[in-house]
């Protein structure tokens, strides 16, 4: 991986990109969240078997995020098209189905590039999940196994699922603050 991550409590890389959001395609930016959190994340590939359930997790407790003034989009470097097709399969073929969060596409690889996520040789981004602010700064970065690790570690939460992303989440915001971590896999 070549590109650097983004300094913690500096502006976030802007982005902007087409999304599918509600089964149609969006032009969609950082700008758009202005004022609120966003939990940005990126995963490798559609039609994957781990990917799936991750971002389904995340699409199901999109409520929960927006009622504390977040907003949630996942990315990765595969189309739009790609991402609708996804969304278009029924679950039980192995697709998304309805989403309530937006898939943004990333098919430059700009995005990945620019958040330190992009495995250049493969074309396709590292998982990734970014915390940026509500003046859109990064307030934290790291993988989904090592933010859920140090939550094991430091307050006992066992739970490897959005669960404990969502407590990683509330806690974090509630107190402001800021833990380097270190991706490790893809």
């Amino acid at each position: 991986m070549s590109n650097q991550v983004p300094a913690l409590t500096k502006p976030a890389p802007a982005f902007s990109g087409t999304a599918v959001v509600g089964g149609q395609f969006k032009d969609i930016s950082l700008e758009d969240y202005k004022g609120k959190y966003l939990v940005l994340f990126f995963y490798p590939l559609d039609f994957t078997f781990v990917c799936p359930t991750e971002i389904i997790a995340f699409s199901e407790r999109a409520e929960e995020f927006h009622k504390i003034g977040c907003e949630v989009v996942a990315c990765s470097t595969d189309s739009h098209f790609s991402h609708l097709a996804w969304v278009n399969t029924p679950r039980k073929e192995g697709g998304l189905g309805q989403m309530n969060i937006p898939l943004l596409a990333d098919k430059s690889m700009e995005i990945s590039k620019a958040y330190g996520v992009l495995k250049d040789d493969a074309g396709l981004s590292f998982r990734g999940l970014f915390i940026i602010d509500d003046k859109q700064n990064l307030r934290q970065e790291g993988d989904f196994k090592t933010l859920l690790l140090h939550l094991d570690i430091s307050f006992g939460c066992s739970l490897w699922g959005l669960a404990s992303q969502w407590a990683f989440f509330t806690f974090f915001v509630a107190l402001g603050w800021n833990l380097l971590l270190h991706r490790k896999y893809i």
